[in-house]
């Protein structure tokens, strides 16, 4: 982060730590400024204007003209090692920038990287039950190792176990959180926040120092599936917070996929509705891959293993073991059958195997490649 911040940027941090101006008055402002500098150049009169501003937030406009709250915001990030990006930035995510009202400042802890341009959301009910967790524990982790980044809401629940599968399967993740990054909540997740950090990024809109409140997690959910290619929703009652997001990624042309429960239990009928009205069913992870299709690109997992479509999280350690032997490009059989430990009747049974499961095609002169779709 610059040291020294243009007076572009100070105004747009400004605006976002004026009380009373959210996300959609801040969008209507720019709208009609231009820039936000010129907010804070306008009259009281011409504030009053547009839609949605009253006295009351014009006078709180204007009296902030000084920019001293957010050069005194910047230098407090600046100490706690937290990063401020703005839309025009290089970094500032580009599917964020693609939503309807995004956020004017993101305040970031950890790194983001060209990679998170592939995430997928996983949230749920706070109150679930062991089934969810362990469902969305496994599709995380699993996520996580076809190298999709993971992105929820660190909340207790779902949220935490999508969070903490993905850390478990050695991929990355992003929590987006409701209030400032100072206040991080449920405070019984700070371990976890931690973790985060190292393989990922805590994120947010809310200035350094503002507590959670009631309002900001539905606010909160429209980032959730902005940063996202798809939302996946595990255990969600028909009053679920985890539903404002389903509907933000239906408006944002994102994905939406849902897990089935029991059909006797509230605790997914939320789900069932999704289904019903068109959600795409989650069985296994394949699901989901497979639905995003052209956005899975081959990932190196490991210093031996690169997994290239989501039917590979599903083989056994000797099919996976001759898949490493061959390469994306035209490969040599002979080739494969020196590189591995195992005979040959069964490097060829097995490549065999993974031809069946489309994972390989043999070619003309006795080579074989990988399959990447």
């Amino acid at each position: 982060m610059h040291s020294t911040p243009d007076d572009e940027s100070l105004a747009l941090l400004q605006l976002n730590l004026t009380p009373g101006v959210g996300p959609r008055l801040q969008s209507l402002l720019l709208a009609r400024f231009g820039d936000a500098r010129s907010i804070f150049q306008a009259t009281g009169a011409q504030l009053v204007s547009v839609e949605g501003i009253g006295p009351k937030v014009s006078s709180a406009i204007v009296t902030r003209r000084d920019l001293s709250e957010a050069r005194k915001e910047w230098q407090d990030c600046c100490d706690a090692g937290i990063e401020i990006r703005f839309p025009r930035e290089t970094g500032y995510p580009p599917s964020l920038q693609e939503i309807c009202d995004p956020p004017s400042v993101l305040y970031i802890k950890g790194t983001l990287e060209q990679r998170d341009m592939m995430c997928v959301a996983i949230v749920g009910s706070r109150q679930c039950s062991q089934y969810g967790i362990s469902i969305a524990h496994k599709l995380a982790k699993q996520l996580a190792i076809a190298g999709v980044t993971v992105v929820s809401g660190l909340a207790r629940g779902i949220d935490g176990a999508a969070h903490r599968g993905a850390l478990e399967g050695g991929g990355r993740t992003i929590a987006v959180c409701a209030p400032g990054l100072a206040h991080l909540y449920p405070p019984e997740h700070r371990e976890l926040a931690d973790a985060i950090i190292q393989q990922g990024a805590l994120i947010t809109e809310s200035p350094l120092n503002r507590a959670a409140q009631r309002g900001l997690f539905p606010q909160r959910n429209r980032v959730i599936s902005g940063m996202s290619l798809g939302v996946v929703i595990v255990e969600a009652t028909r009053t679920s917070g985890s539903l404002h997001t389903a509907r933000h990624a239906m408006e944002q042309g994102r994905d939406v996929f849902a897990v089935p429960g029991r059909i006797d239990t509230f605790t997914s009928e939320g789900c069932h509705d999704l289904i019903r009205d068109g959600a795409t069913l989650v069985r296994r992870t394949d699901d989901i891959l497979e639905v995003l299709g052209p956005a899975l690109k081959p990932v190196k997992t490991g210093p031996k293993t690169q997994v290239a479509v989501a039917r590979e999280l599903n083989l056994n350690e000797q099919e996976q073991a001759v898949l490493n032997l061959v390469d994306f490009a035209p490969t040599s059989i002979d080739q494969v059958l020196a590189g591995s430990d195992l005979e040959a009747p069964r490097v060829l049974s097995t490549l065999t195997v993974l031809e069946m499961k489309r994972l390989v095609r043999r070619l003309p002169g006795g080579h074989i490649e990988r399959i990447t779709g």
